[in-house]
């Protein structure tokens, strides 16, 4: 419940236990001594709102791993959030100076002595670290005792208003019985072949006026006509130039791939004595006991004995013993530099022996395209030029490697195997241009490069009755059977019995089911509508995922507050609703406070600090 405020203590004691003592690359704004606002006569500088605007976004930025920008922050509302903090303290602290509330000199002692960012190798108060910190904080120890001071009388105020409120306990068995509820459901499904009839065949009016009032799922999506010229690594291959020379520094470079010994999948365990592991191996070999029960008789987990994939050599006086089994097996005792030990062969894996000549085609194919990818970085900036000094995409693609495509672009249509639409960077791209940009060069994720032009834009348009017949009849067919269904569940739910002379329908059971648990089979939306259900015996008809579905309540089974499940959620529903009503009661009275005391701001000092914040 802790507000994050204005004072040096929240950003030091609490930013530096995240942040170890690598401080916060603070820009100073005339030391502090330049206002954007106060509650009362209680001051937020400069300072402060830097600081914490800078800790937000630093914090915000390690969440989602990547660094937030200024005009990012103030798209969610990050500075208005930290403004909010910072006048909740600064609150917190006029109220505390109007009525005299203090802390001792012993208290303010214990906050330093006790704050993580302070402590040195043994876990004690480190002095040298405390002056460390004020000097790069630009801070003396007087000033920092004395924001440690206000603060800890900011937090004597919020204890006193908000400690103590706890849930009533009504409230709390009420919710802990409403969340611990279990029901009994049945449930049955209608499908098209339990209708009466067969769907009448439509006439063409019907579909046409079904064409029109569903247009929108008849409407071809907005199309982009581009023209493009691109390259990549794969295509530049081919007129790449390469000597044998390189080919064979390339296989050399990557030789285990190539040349491998013969290697066994191996599990390796020492015993004290020969005896002992013999004692294993005989009832390994007469099946009583796997090698897996002797690793874990030995408090070892399987993975703990895995030696992974070894070659003969690698151990060493074993290595005869456990290569001549010639299938997967056990092997031992054999004496190691450990003591007896079985080895467990898992896999025996093949060697590998693929001469230079029978590799060269492979690698060429791939030293090409790796020099087919430095080839275009190095002639980007030629590119670049190109389109920089006024040269057409068509141009470029006559004067260099570049080719030229054109594509008719919808941003919600898959694209075609080997397409520049499979490419992410050309799809933002195509997504964003407009008909007044002039082609630039972009990056593709494989090492090629690309510009595009958007010729034209295609709105939305409605695809003409005729082209769409088969899908507008098999669309009106697929309304047309849900809506008989829903009439048809509406029957049975009014009259579940069974017509005379039919077999009754089929029930599916479901047990115990929670309100956070499912329905095998069945729509999510089932188990809402089943804790919706007043009481056993009502059947009501779901509608959902394009399915009919009738559901039966059978039975309503009250939660047992006293097992041990219950006393848990019980515990944890207390602890939320108090926070929560902690924090309702805190809030009001900050704002009360605030509303008493006053608050300014000056718009054009936290507009200065937003600028410079980056």
């Amino acid at each position: 419940m802790r507000t994050h405020g204005k004072s040096t203590i929240v950003w030091l004691l609490l930013g530096l236990m995240i942040l170890g003592l690598g401080g916060f690359g603070v820009t100073s704004f005339s030391g502090g001594s330049t206002a954007i606002g106060s509650v009362g006569g209680t001051t937020i500088t400069a300072e402060d709102y830097s600081r914490a605007l800078r800790q937000q976004m630093n914090a915000y930025g390690q969440q989602t791993g990547q660094a937030l920008t200024m005009a990012q922050a103030q798209a969610i509302g990050l500075p208005q959030a930290v403004q909010s903090q910072l006048i909740t303290a600064a609150a917190l602290e006029e109220q505390a100076r109007r009525i005299g509330v203090s802390v001792g000199d012993d208290r303010v002692r214990q906050t330093i002595a006790e704050a993580p960012a302070f402590q040195g190798p043994t876990g004690s108060f480190d002095r040298t670290a405390y002056a460390d910190v004020l000097r790069r904080e630009n801070l003396s120890e007087a000033e920092f005792e004395r924001e440690v001071r206000t603060d800890e009388a900011r937090l004597l105020i919020q204890r006193a208003v908000a400690g103590g409120v706890n849930a009533p306990a009504p409230v709390v068995e009420t919710t802990a019985k409403w969340i611990l509820e279990r029901r009994d459901v049945s449930w049955r499904e209608l499908t098209a072949d339990m209708l009466p009839a067969p769907i009448a065949q439509p006439d063409e009016e019907t579909l046409k006026a079904w064409h029109s009032a569903n247009a929108d799922r008849f409407t071809a999506p907005e199309l982009r006509k581009i023209t493009y010229a691109w390259l990549t690594p794969e295509m530049l291959a081919p007129s790449v130039q390469l000597d044998e020379a390189a080919l064979r520094a390339a296989y050399d470079a990557n030789i285990d791939e190539y040349q491998r010994p013969e290697r066994r999948m191996v599990s390796r365990l020492v015993f004290p004595t020969a005896e002992e592991a013999g004692a294993a191996k005989a009832q390994i070999d007469a099946g009583t006991a796997p090698f897996e029960t002797f690793v874990i008789q030995r408090g070892l987990q399987p993975e703990d004995a895995e030696l992974g994939e070894v070659s003969q050599a690698d151990l060493g006086a074993a290595g005869e013993a456990v290569f001549a089994l010639e299938q997967p097996g056990t092997v031992g005792p054999v004496q190691t530099d450990l003591g007896p030990a079985l080895f467990s062969v898992h896999a025996i894996l093949e060697p590998v022996n693929i001469p230079f000549e029978q590799a060269r085609e492979d690698l060429r194919a791939e030293a090409a395209v790796d020099r087919a990818a430095r080839t275009i970085e190095e002639r980007s900036a030629e590119y670049e030029d190109l389109l920089a000094g006024g040269a057409s995409l068509e141009q470029v693609a006559e004067e260099t490697e570049l080719e030229l495509g054109t594509i008719d672009w919808s941003a919600d249509a898959a694209p075609a195997e080997g397409s520049i639409a499979g490419y992410q960077a050309f799809r933002d791209r195509a997504a964003e241009i407009s008909e007044a940009d002039f082609p630039e060069l972009a990056n593709l994720d494989d090492g090629g490069v690309f510009a595009l032009r958007l010729d034209q834009v295609v709105p939305p348009t409605l695809k003409p009755f005729e082209d769409v017949r088969e899908e507008v009849e098999a669309d009106w067919r697929r309304a047309e059977a849900h809506r008989q269904l829903l009439a048809l569940a509406e029957e049975q739910r009014l009259s579940p019995a069974a017509p005379e002379g039919q077999p009754a329908p089929q029930w599916t059971e479901v047990k115990d089911i929670t309100r956070d648990g499912w329905i095998e089979g069945a729509p999510a939306e089932a188990v809402t509508r089943a804790f919706a259900m007043a009481e056993p015996g009502e059947v009501e008809v779901v509608d959902a995922e394009n399915r009919v579905i009738l559901l039966r309540l059978d039975a309503i089974d009250e939660a047992d507050l006293a097992s041990e499940e219950a006393l848990r959620i019980n515990e944890a529903v207390r602890d939320r609703l108090g926070q929560s009503l902690q924090s309702d009661i805190f809030d009001y009275y900050a704002r009360a406070v605030q509303r008493d005391a006053g608050i300014q701001l000056d718009q054009s000092a936290i507009n200065a600090i937003n600028a410079q914040v980056q």
